[in-house]
């Protein structure tokens, strides 16, 4: 499956990837985010929670930058398991475009999943997805603007800024959305 998108950031491109690149950020702006940390070997590891209709399930993610230009692109790699409701695995292609004071985000995902998601269909899993990434946008951005995000990311609106852990978060957000959307549905 694949998605791709854009978001028109109201903050300049370094702000926006220092914000994507850290994980107190990411944690704060990603939807059912518990936990979100740095690991070993240039990865991250988070654990979010995710809800379909009836189905809740949370997710382990491992993420790992690839391909970093800091602070014009970068890549994230990652999987997601959670028990019986399956895995997902995939990756997002992030491409930062300053654009004055604003930063243009261009983002691309691959990805495949198994068990329960692959079940749900192919059609709700990337609704699923790109609801979870408005979402993750909307509390980004609201924390570019305010300098905060609210405990429920769902209730913001997004205005990114860039910072590498950010960059690598929103990366990260996209595949944890991504792979939690589709393990729970």
């Amino acid at each position: 499956m694949q998605t791709k998108g854009e978001y028109l950031i109201a903050a300049p491109r370094d702000a926006v990837w220092a914000a994507l690149n850290d994980p107190a950020v990411l944690q704060q702006c990603i939807p059912g985010c518990e936990s979100f940390s740095a690991a070993e070997g240039g990865r991250f590891e988070a654990l979010v929670a995710a809800s379909v209709g009836p189905v809740r399930a949370s997710f382990k993610t491992s993420i790992a930058l690839e391909e970093l230009e800091p602070p014009q692109r970068y890549s994230l790699v990652g999987e997601g398991r959670s028990g019986a409701a399956g895995f997902a695995k995939g990756r997002a292609d992030v491409h930062l475009v300053a654009e004055g004071e604003q930063t243009r985000l261009h983002y691309s995902t691959t990805f495949q999943v198994g068990g329960r998601l692959a079940q749900v269909g192919s059609r709700l899993v990337v609704a699923a997805t790109r609801k979870t990434t408005d979402e993750f946008f909307a509390a980004f951005t609201r924390h570019l603007e305010y300098g905060t995000a609210p405990a429920d990311a769902r209730m913001t609106a997004a205005a990114p800024t860039f910072n590498w852990r950010m960059l690598a978060a929103v990366a990260a957000a996209l595949l944890v959305a991504g792979i939690l959307l589709w393990t729970v549905l």
